[in-house]
């Protein structure tokens, strides 16, 4: 069983066990979380649409907050000694998935 959610403007697709990474969210270490889903897949059973998925759920553990991949950047115009270097790391939330409930 396998589930898309959504959550800070992406879908990710899950499953019970998995980890994964979101945009940050407004909980702690140890918290339970809930996403809603975009869609369920049960074997052969696909649960979609707004009406169905009215009682369908995805919850998580938070397990802490962790730091994405270094991104660098180099800015330079030439012949006005203009160079400009720079960099950015984003902070996500660390989040596992415990259950995923289609009633």
């Amino acid at each position: 069983m396998y589930a898309v959610i959504q959550s800070g403007g992406k879908q990710e697709r899950v499953t019970v066990g998995q980890t994964i990474q979101v945009e940050r969210l407004a909980a702690g270490a140890g918290e339970e979380v809930s996403f809603t889903p975009v869609l369920i897949v049960d074997g052969a059973s696909v649960v979609a649409g707004a009406g169905a998925l009215g009682r369908a759920s995805v919850s998580g553990r938070v397990l802490g907050e962790v730091k994405g991949p270094k991104v660098t950047g180099f800015t330079y115009k030439p012949k006005t000694n203009n160079r400009r270097r720079w960099g950015h790391r984003q902070r996500y939330t660390a989040v596992e998935i415990t259950a995923i409930s289609p009633s």
